[in-house]
């Protein structure tokens, strides 16, 4: 890291009791690519999607998710109706410059978001050494 604040990318969150391999196709055919898909011993099913590397703003990349699921047949828009959670997450590294940062989201984004029943997350990362900790993001 170079102690420079910026946006990494988002991931849409998905938790649900049914299969969500289906839903799961259908996204990695728009262009949205599932990261994972696996049932927990909880007996949910989880799914963690990313919209690619070609968005530098959280509006483009959630804009991008939410037409694929505005577009899904009835059949899968039921299931993700049913999911547990539908959470778009905003991934930053952190670090000390610029001495402000800040991005936003539209009002309209805002409200298609609602419409489908998603929530927001922002995760914020610090900004650490090379060498960090084994299995820990430096």
């Amino acid at each position: 890291m170079n102690g420079t604040i910026h946006y990494l990318n988002t991931d849409m969150d998905l938790a649900s009791p049914e299969d969500l391999t289906g839903l799961a196709e259908a996204f990695k055919a728009k262009g949205i690519f599932p990261l994972h898909v696996t049932q927990g011993e909880d007996g949910l099913w989880y799914a963690r999607f990313e919209a690619g590397e070609n968005y530098d703003q959280p509006e483009t990349s959630i804009a991008a998710m939410l037409t694929v699921v505005e577009s899904l047949n009835e059949p899968l828009r039921a299931i993700w109706s049913r999911c547990t959670r539908r959470e778009f997450n905003m991934g930053y590294d952190c670090g000390s410059e610029p001495w402000a940062f800040e991005q936003g989201l539209s009002n309209a984004l805002l409200g298609r978001m609602a419409a489908l029943g998603a929530s927001l997350r922002l995760t914020l990362y610090p900004d650490r050494v090379e060498s960090a900790e084994p299995g820990r993001r430096p």
